[in-house]
């Protein structure tokens, strides 16, 4: 049970939230966290109206796993800040019954500082190239054309994207394997494959 609990942990990333005006509205996504079809958790991605150049996303979950006398909860939660279209400000914490976990990118004016610290994955890095496009930012439309990776707020590191049928997108990282579904340009499923059992993110009605 010690890979389904890094797969918990490592499988769910998370966009960010910003305090705007009381009058900006804010757009909101919900999906349930489906295990061997069984709802264990759910999961709220958010994105702010912006406030001048900056954008502000959320994405909170929270998952309760009981398997027989194996159990697991994780609250989690990431927050990126991006202004004129840059990430300058990636935060992960993640609060869970294995202990408490964070991630942290931030811009320093010619490059970024990477620190992450999470169950069983840690990583610090520098990075010079300007971050665009993170995983939160795949809950608000498809991928636009050529778009060939995506910032993991989790890991510190990037997801290489391709496309696959239309509406469908891989997101492949040191031989792990997401799926993005999209219909009418908004995020229904994501399908985070595992050699246990597939976690199943659907939006909710």
């Amino acid at each position: 049970m010690k890979s389904l609990a890094l797969f918990l942990l490592a499988a769910l990333p998370l966009a960010a939230a910003a305090q705007g005006p009381k009058a900006a509205a804010a757009e909101v996504r919900r999906y349930g966290i489906e295990v061997a079809g069984l709802r264990v958790g759910t999961m709220t991605a958010t994105r702010q109206a912006p406030v001048g150049a900056d954008v502000t996303y959320s994405l909170v979950s929270d998952v309760k796993v009981n398997f027989l006398l194996y159990h697991l909860k994780i609250y989690y939660q990431v927050i990126n800040r991006f202004r004129n279209g840059q990430l300058l400000l990636s935060t992960v914490e993640a609060h869970t019954n294995q202990g408490d976990f964070a991630s942290k990118a931030e811009w320093k004016g010619d490059h970024y500082d990477i620190v992450a610290d999470q169950y069983k994955h840690h990583y610090k890095a520098t990075e010079k190239q300007p971050i665009r496009y993170a995983v939160t930012n795949m809950f608000f439309g498809e991928p636009p054309a050529g778009q060939a990776r995506a910032f993991a707020e989790y890991f510190g590191d990037y997801f290489a994207l391709a496309p696959g049928q239309p509406g469908t997108y891989r997101a492949a990282r040191d031989g792990r394997e997401d799926e993005y579904q999209y219909a009418n340009g908004q995020l229904v499923t994501i399908i985070k494959k595992n050699p246990l059992k597939n976690f199943i993110i659907r939006l909710l009605p």
